[in-house]
This record gives structure tokens, sequence and C-alpha cells, in this order.
């Protein structure tokens, strides 16, 4: 059994954190495959295979600078039935830039990804920042699970014990299409589809 805190925040946590969505309906046995930080050609088309080969759809949410250098990987993205998600223009630290600057990256990643659903590089940003997005529409989704694939400490064997451990109704489950996570995430993604569908869990997208 793994520490919790690390994977998955606790309710009481999430509830201090207000205005951003951390997990969808517990009462329907969906859950939501999610991927940060691209696109890239090193990764996202992998990514997007196996997804094809388990039919099944997911949310990418993408730096927009990537975005903008692959143009062909947002528009596969898109054409495969697959959602989009804001991961600002420069993958920015919230916590350590200004309000104005975070709040203009974003919208310019929006006007390339045309999406109002964001999530914070690393899951972190001001209230402020929260605030100003929320008036301007957007949705800002987190997670009600991180699988940790981007720590090199960890085997792909170790992201599927974390999602059969954590994963619930509802459940946001983090992966990243990046170089650094790369190999664990390819390794883990296919046995961890098989897992979600043996268990009867229905794989959604946020939108």
């Amino acid at each position: 059994m793994f520490p919790s805190l690390l994977y998955q925040f606790p309710t009481w946590i999430q509830r201090l954190y207000k205005g951003v969505v951390w997990r969808m309906n517990p009462s329907s046995k969906v859950v939501y495959l999610t991927f940060d930080d691209g696109p890239i050609p090193e990764c996202t088309p992998q990514v997007l295979k196996i997804l094809r080969e388990y039919g099944v759809k997911a949310t990418f949410f993408m730096v927009g600078e990537n975005a903008e250098r692959y143009p062909e990987l947002l528009d596969a993205v898109r054409r495969e039935g697959h959602a989009i998600g804001n991961h600002t223009y420069h993958h920015l630290k919230g916590l350590s830039c200004c309000n104005d600057l975070y709040v203009q990256d974003t919208n310019k990643a929006q006007s390339i990804l045309q999406t109002m659903s964001f999530r914070p590089p690393h899951g972190r940003m001001t209230s402020s920042q929260k605030k100003t997005l929320r008036n301007l529409g957007y949705t800002i989704y987190l997670w009600d699970v991180l699988t940790h694939d981007y720590n090199p400490r960890y085997e792909a064997t170790h992201l599927l014990s974390v999602v059969k451990q954590f994963t619930r109704n509802g459940s946001i489950i983090t992966f990243h299409d990046s170089i650094k996570s790369k190999n664990r995430m390819l390794e883990a993604l296919p046995q961890v589809i098989e897992w979600l569908q043996k268990e009867g869990y229905e794989l959604g997208i946020l939108n």
C-alpha cells in the first residue's frame, strides 16, 4: 500500500481548494485518463496508437508552445475524438508568476487550442489566477489519481499499482506525454487500460 497523500489528495484538502474539479461524478463508473505536457512527436503518437487499439478516449492538457510547434499532433488528437485542455503556453509555474502574465499566457494557449478546459502546470496556481480564469469561463481540472510517471525512481509496475489502489468512480487519472515520462508511461498504459476495462470502468473525456 502506498501513502495516499502522494497520489491522491484527501477530500478535506480538495474542499479547501475550491473552484476546481478534482473528481467527476462519484455515482458513475466512469474514469478519465489525462495526459499533460504534450504534444511531442517522441511520445504523443504512441499514446494515440495505444488508445486507438483499445478503443478508448482521453483528455490531453497541452502546452500551447508544443501544440503550435506540432500542429499535426494537435490535429491528430482532435481528429481521433479526444478532448483537449489548456496547460498554459509556456508551462508556467503559477506560484512564481504574476497574475497578468499567467492569464495572458493561458489565453495565448487558448487561441491555439480552442478549449476552455484548463489544468495548471504542476497543479499549482494562486487564488487570484484561479479566480481570474474562472471569471473568464475556464473550467479548472486537477486530478484524483497522480501516477508520478515522471519520477525516474518508479517503474511501470508501480504506476499500475497506484492506479489499482486509488482509482474509484469519477477518478481523473494523470499521466504525461513527455520525454521524462515516456518509457514508464508507455509500458504501463496498456496494462492500466486493460485493468480498468476488466474492472468495468468506462473511460470518458473532460469537456
